[in-house]
């Protein structure tokens, strides 16, 4: 009985010890990753139109999920549906061929948001994450569904980088940290994502903070800090810092960034005002009816990509991580079908793939074969699949 009895206290303390370990683990660098407290970002802040009671705000009022007597349902749905967003198989990558001098218009898609755009022979960067989790901690958090399709040590010089809000999928830690080390490009960022990015190491000549509306001028680009309708926050303060799309005009080319956002009848106001766009990058996944006002769902994308004035649409936001409850290979689908029914010209990379926008290649489904982890053998295809792809014409 001795025996067993310090049998029983080695397996104990051993679990004991794991469980510590985990715990340690999952708590590693966690303060840094939060980002900056409320009191250092507070003198950058408080000045902004759309800060007020302690938080930023939407143009129009927008809830992040819906009343509380919802929430039972919507954690029911997070236990039951969350393997729906699963790809069915592996996600085939290409290997990014970046010329050695920028294009015209081009852009290279790295997965989710993160997008190397060339544009009147400049480069920027548009939220790069090359973290392996979208989290502050190693241990826990969405994990991508696809690797990196090349390190982040092999971009090519860049002449800004654009952040369009401080969500883990859009601003990564360590690949801040990797961009100070092997890039020399300002970061662009809404109000109060400087207080973060200085306090990882970025040197403040390397930091550009705007309000919506505002401009900066780097080599030879105008980057303009325009609306979206979504929402900020690390950990369970939310709001603290500003979320915005972005315009890219050079002097030939015009691009817009949606990054992140719910549908906003400010697009048809920035197209008026900065369009029309040669491009658009619409975020087309992670939509929910739980929180329709902060993701739009590709219908809403291409409704989007039509208040802006644009001719090319490009989606984004979807395929690398499994943020929500639809089929993987869902946004895209719909996308397809909503993109026919109102004639607009896409281009669906595949993660890594470089894309000349101003002379595109046929539309080529890619992801059909992949498939969704939730597909039912035999089911239909869903629009825009195979049977139903075309080449989607030209929007002029």
């Amino acid at each position: 009985m001795p025996r067993l009895r310090r049998a029983a206290a080695l397996t104990a303390a051993t679990a004991l010890v794991g469980g510590v370990t985990w715990v340690a683990r999952a708590a590693w660098g966690l303060p840094v990753a939060l980002g900056a407290s409320q009191r250092r970002l507070r003198p950058t802040v408080t000045g902004s139109p759309q800060f007020a009671d302690g938080k930023f705000h939407n143009s129009m009022p927008t809830p992040a999920l819906e009343p509380a007597n919802a929430r039972n349902g919507l954690l029911r749905q997070w236990h039951e549906d969350r393997h729906k967003g699963l790809p069915g198989g592996p996600i085939p990558l290409a290997t990014p061929q970046v010329p050695a001098e920028a294009g015209e218009l081009a852009v290279t898609w790295y997965g989710h948001s993160s997008t190397l755009l060339e544009i009147d022979g400049r480069r920027v960067l548009l939220d790069p994450v090359w973290g392996e989790r979208v989290s502050p901690s190693p241990v826990f958090g969405p994990t991508r569904l696809h690797p990196v399709p090349a390190p982040i040590a092999s971009l090519p010089a860049v002449d800004a980088i654009l952040i369009s809000h401080d969500h883990y999928d859009h601003l990564d830690l360590p690949s801040v940290r990797a961009l100070v080390r092997t890039q020399s490009a300002p970061f662009v960022v809404p109000l109060g994502i400087g207080a973060h990015l200085r306090g990882w190491g970025v040197p403040e000549d390397r930091v550009v903070e705007l309000d919506w509306d505002q401009a900066t001028t780097i080599a030879g680009l105008t980057l303009t800090c325009t609306e979206a309708r979504h929402f900020s926050g690390r950990f369970f303060a939310r709001d603290t810092t500003l979320w915005s799309s972005w315009v890219v005009t050079g002097p030939r080319r015009r691009v817009f960034f949606g990054g992140d956002t719910g549908y906003t009848p400010a697009f048809a106001a920035i197209g008026a005002r900065l369009g029309p766009f040669d491009l658009t990058l619409q975020p087309i996944g992670a939509y929910n009816d739980a929180w329709h006002a902060i993701h739009m769902d590709p219908e809403e994308a291409v409704r989007a990509h039509g208040d802006l004035g644009g001719r090319v649409l490009l989606p984004i936001h979807w395929a690398t991580f499994n943020l929500a409850f639809h089929r993987w290979a869902e946004p895209v689908q719909r996308l397809l079908a909503a993109a026919g029914e109102r004639d607009v010209q896409l281009v669906v990379p595949q993660p890594g793939e470089r894309v000349d926008v101003l002379d595109p290649p046929p539309l080529r489904d890619w992801w059909t074969a992949v498939g969704s982890a939730d597909d039912e053998v035999g089911a239909p295809a869903a629009p825009g699949r195979a049977g139903s792809l075309r080449r989607v014409s030209p929007r002029r």
